[in-house]
Parts: C-alpha cells; sequence; structure tokens
C-alpha cells in the first residue's frame, strides 16, 4: 500500500474508532430513557434485537460462511458459551447501575479495566510487568482502597464491570473469532433463554401494553443497532490502529460517563470519590506512558534490524 492509502486507513481506522467509544459513552443516556422498564426486560430484549441485527449485517455483506466453522468447533463454542456468560453478567450489571443512578461507579469500572486486563495478564498468562506497569497496578489498588474506605464497602460494581469485561476479551482472544460473527453466537446462544423470558413477563410489563407501548417498542427494538454498530466501528478501527493507539482511545468513553454522570445527572461527587479517580487517572497516565515508551522503542529496534539487514 502506498502512503497516501495507508493514510486514508489510518483515518478510517481513527474515525471509527473514537466513533465507537464516543457512542459507548453516552451508551447511560439510553438507558435512561427505557429506564421505567424492568432491567431484565431490557437485556432480553437486547439480546434478541441484537441477534437480529448482526445477522441481517453478516448477511447483507455475504459474511455467513464465518459462522458456521464456529458451530462445528466445540472447541471454539466452549470459550464462547464463557464468553456469553460473562458478557451477560456485564451487560445486566451495567444497564442496573445506570437504572439506579450509580453511572460513576460504570465510569470507574471502565477506567480501571485496562489495568485490571494486564492483572489478567499476569496471573493468567504469565507475563511479567515492568515497574512502570507495576506501579500503575499498586496507584489503581490504592484508588479502590480509597473508595472501598470512603464508601464503607468495596466498590463492587465497578470491580464486577471490569473483571467481567476483562474476562470477556480475554475469552474471545481466545477464540479468535470477529466481532460481529462472535456477537451473532453470543446472543443466539441467548436467544432462547430471553424470548422464554419475555413470554413469561410479558404481563408483568405494563408500559409495553400501554398508551406509550409504541415509543417504548421503538426504544427497545434499538438495542439491537446500539449494542453492534459501536462494536462493528471498533473492530474496523482495531484493525487499522496500533494497539497502544486503541489503548490511548479507550478511556474517551470512561471520561464522557464520568462528565454525563456529574453535570447532565447530578450524581454527587464527594471528596473521597473525586481523589479515588484522581489516583486512577494518574494511573492510566503511567501505563499510557510506559505503553507509548515501549512502543516507540520497539519501533526504533525494527527500524535498525531492518537497517542493518539492508
Amino acid at each position: 500500500m502506498s502512503e497516501d492509502d495507508n493514510a486514508r486507513e489510518a483515518r478510517l481506522g481513527g474515525i471509527s474508532a473514537i466513533s465507537a467509544y464516543i457512542l459507548w459513552g453516552v451508551f447511560p443516556l439510553y438507558f435512561k430513557l427505557v429506564g421505567d422498564i424492568n432491567v431484565y426486560t431490557i437485556i432480553a430484549h437486547r439480546v434478541v434485537w441484537s441477534a437480529l441485527f448482526v445477522a441481517l449485517f453478516l448477511l447483507v455483506l455475504g459474511r455467513w460462511n464465518e459462522i458456521v466453522p464456529v458451530f462445528k468447533s466445540k472447541k471454539s463454542m466452549g470459550w464462547l458459551v464463557l464468553s456469553t456468560l460473562t458478557i451477560t453478567v456485564n451487560w445486566t450489571l451495567f444497564v442496573w447501575a445506570i437504572d439506579n443512578n450509580m453511572v460513576l461507579a460504570v465510569s470507574f469500572g471502565y477506567f480501571i479495566n485496562p489495568l485490571v486486563n494486564v492483572l489478567l495478564g499476569m496471573v493468567l498468562l504469565g507475563e511479567r510487568q515492568n515497574k512502570l506497569q507495576a506501579t500503575a497496578i499498586g496507584i489503581a489498588l490504592v484508588a479502590v482502597a480509597i473508595q472501598a474506605f470512603g464508601l464503607g464497602g468495596l466498590p463492587w460494581v465497578s470491580l464486577a464491570l471490569a473483571f467481567s469485561f476483562a474476562f470477556y476479551g480475554y475469552f474471545r482472544k481466545t477464540v479468535g473469532v470477529g466481532a460481529a460473527p462472535g456477537l451473532l453466537i453470543e446472543t443466539t446462544l441467548l436467544v432462547p433463554f430471553a424470548l422464554a423470558f419475555l413470554v413469561w413477563a410479558g404481563p408483568l410489563n405494563p408500559l409495553l401494553a400501554s398508551d406509550a407501548s409504541i415509543n417504548y417498542w421503538l426504544l427497545l427494538m434499538l438495542c439491537g443497532p446500539i449494542t453492534a454498530v459501536p462494536l462493528i466501528l471498533f473492530s474496523i478501527g482495531a484493525r487499522r490502529l496500533r494497539l497502544t493507539t486503541i489503548g490511548i482511545f479507550q478511556y474517551i468513553a470512561p471520561s464522557i460517563q464520568f462528565v454525563l454522570a456529574v453535570w447532565m445527572l447530578g450524581e454527587p461527587l464527594s471528596q473521597t470519590r473525586l481523589i479515588s479517580f484522581v489516583l486512577i487517572w494518574v494511573s492510566l497516565a503511567v501505563f499510557t506512558y510506559d505503553s507509548l515508551s515501549s512502543n516507540a522503542k520497539n519501533r526504533k529496534a525494527a527500524k535498525a534490524r531492518k537497517e542493518k539487514m539492508a
């Protein structure tokens, strides 16, 4: 590819990734709109409409053949069952937290998620961390401890969101299935349970049978594209950008959630919680600096090897 082609690909990747993280950042506003509906009903609709939307998307693009080999592999399906369980926990807790005015807890959870990924790499994959990475994790642990002390208990919502999404990423990385095909398989596994719940819970949801039912039904149908579009945009960006760049972009979503929680949704920001957020930002700054410097060193070393071979 020419330099112009590479530049265009990089721009497309950057626009796609940033768009994905912005959409994830404003996610809480959508769930506030359907907040009068039972959380589990929202999750059930999210599963059904996401499956339909992604299936249509793959059918239009002619990518249906990516699904069949996965279903034939017991190993791949085993990993996807685990990823399905973890993303179900993550989705349910995410919607529950927003419904209970805990967007700050959601933001904190996704701020610490990159550091939890590093921790899982240490524990599950035996990865060694350098001093800066260890320092970043240490500062994050202090931030969590401060929240635990200030709030009178561990910030379990934040930790559960961070760990569930980190394990989801680990399982998906292990199975190696594309973003959209993987999401279709995961939601397909959940569709029977979601439909059974909706049939059972129908009488318990008077809003969906009221005069405003059309509006609520339309909002719930939007769960499909709202779930799938950011994921598709992210996959476009991830294929075209360096991991370091993606790593920096991932702070966009929790930053937006933090702003929404404090300045739009009116959640109280105590001094203790603010200190914990400041420490997390310091931790992420250390972590990002390490990633950037390591990436620069690797590129310099690769260039030197290339020049030496020439």
